[in-house]
């Protein structure tokens, strides 16, 4: 594990116009395809190659898994694997689902998540950073229907397989327009419901990452609601980052982190009103941003970013 980056070279690398394009696309996915971008649907197909032709330009090598689920209506879809070209044995995964609703298009829920994991690959691309673990960014599909993808790909691991994941990194729901920010209880201390041997570490990551932007998180269990719970079922330490869907906001939380107590988090969750003007795009970019700095510390990025460093060197 690595220090993280210093927070000045993770705003200048995560990029707001590029965080906009993948959400514009994402909605321009659901907009030509009745709305919405479901699991086996032409919404779905147009995201995926979106995000397929992305990482393509940043030179990663994307590679579809796919499946099927459901017994009298098998749903065959695919999730989306990247790796980064070196590292070693152990692997760490950053991922966020893919798939939308029916209902709506999907932009906080998860094209949010979708657009950070997304950025993270192609700025550490950019970047030339060089990871110690191997780095392995995965869009999974089925997620709406049933948490299909990420426990697919689970179940596909062998033992030792398993055992070479050093940690999960779940990216759900993370520009609430009345957002909290929460990070996963991987200790337990505060919500019993603990992860696997090694989560309490990545739980620290995040929480030292907000504090040292003045941001004081508060800790969600691992409650089975997304796809982390495949991974904390297999014993694979699994932590991440969330900002409130369907809950309300508290007094106190409205206190700590503004925005309007007694409404919900996101009150377009899981609805057709869950467009991209629903996304608040600066708590997005916290979130891309302490994304970064988790995956470099967590992923053994020797000397942080290295292009960003040089650039600060150079400007003296």
């Amino acid at each position: 594990m690595e220090a993280p980056p210093d927070p000045s070279l993770v705003q200048k690398a995560v990029k707001h116009s590029s965080l906009t394009q993948h959400l514009e696309a994402l909605q321009a996915a659901a907009d030509a395809n009745g709305g919405n971008r479901a699991a086996a649907t032409g919404g779905y197909e147009a995201s995926a190659a979106y995000v397929e032709e992305q990482l393509r330009a940043a030179g990663y090598e994307p590679r579809r898994q796919e499946f099927s689920y459901g017994r009298r209506n098998p749903v065959d879809t695919f999730n989306i694997l990247a790796d980064t070209g070196s590292g070693s044995g152990s692997v760490l995964v950053l991922g966020a689902h893919l798939d939308s609703v029916e209902d709506g298009p999907g932009l906080n829920d998860n094209g949010s998540g979708v657009a950070a994991v997304l950025e993270v690959a192609l700025r550490l691309a950019e970047e030339g950073a060089v990871p110690r673990e191997r780095i392995r960014f995965a869009f999974w599909g089925g997620e709406e229907d049933g948490l299909y993808g990420s426990e697919h790909y689970v179940k596909e691991l062998s033992r030792a397989e398993a055992a070479a994941h050093v940690a999960y990194l779940n990216v759900d729901v993370v520009g609430s327009p009345n957002a909290v920010v929460f990070v996963y209880d991987g200790d337990g201390s505060d919500t019993e419901e603990a992860g696997p041997e090694g989560s309490a570490a990545v739980e620290r990551v995040f929480q030292d990452i907000l504090r040292a932007k003045g941001v004081e998180a508060l800790p969600f269990g691992f409650i089975g609601d997304s796809d982390y719970d495949a991974f904390v079922q297999g014993g694979i330490p699994a932590g991440g980052l969330f900002t409130g869907d369907a809950g309300t906001k508290s007094e106190a939380e409205a206190r700590t982190f503004g925005g309007q107590a007694g409404l919900q988090y996101d009150e377009c969750f899981h609805l057709a009103c869950d467009t991209i003007k629903n996304v608040n795009m600066a708590v997005l970019e916290q979130m891309t941003e302490t994304l970064m700095s988790a995956t470099v510390s967590l992923g053994g990025i020797e000397g942080g970013l290295a292009k960003g460093a040089a650039t600060e060197e150079g400007a003296g």
